[in-house]
């Protein structure tokens, strides 16, 4: 037989294979992220509930009284979180509890409205403007402190 008249075609090769589906080890991949997204956003929000939880424990322990009475609370509620944060602060008195709670932020406390905690709570009478001030600001500072808790950031 003639090599020429033979009916022989040149090799073919198969088509490429497509994208989908996918080989285990993406499943696996993505599972994984799956699982990661969840997790994170499960923290997240248990964070965010524990937040809430801090602010609405605060708000109801010192959204009532006299304004005398209301600067003694957030005191007191203050160095309980301060005791959280950083054992020992709590104890701290005058200038250095009032740059303790200044923090980085600023001198809110120590140069500013949040003065009226050291002797506001003593005072017969107090401007109740001023006690929403440093109730926004004592409010804030808590919940930093709560979250800083035992090292924590």
């Amino acid at each position: 037989m003639d090599p020429a008249r033979l009916p022989l075609r040149d090799v073919h090769l198969p088509p490429a294979p497509g994208w989908w589906p996918p080989a285990p080890g993406w499943w696996w991949l993505g599972a994984g992220l799956l699982v990661l997204l969840l997790a994170l956003a499960g923290y997240r929000a248990w964070r965010w509930r524990r937040r809430r939880r801090w602010s609405r424990w605060f708000l109801r322990e010192t959204g009532e009284g006299a304004p005398p009475q209301r600067l003694a609370q957030l005191s007191a509620l203050l160095r309980r979180a301060a005791r959280q944060a950083q054992p020992g602060a709590e104890r701290l008195q005058g200038e250095d509890w009032l740059r303790f709670l200044d923090g980085a932020h600023g001198q809110a406390f120590s140069a500013g409205p949040g003065r009226l905690l050291l002797d506001g709570a003593f005072r017969p009478q107090a401007d109740a403007a001023a006690v929403e001030q440093v109730a926004a600001l004592a409010h804030a500072r808590f919940l930093e402190l709560m979250d800083a808790r035992r090292g924590r950031t």
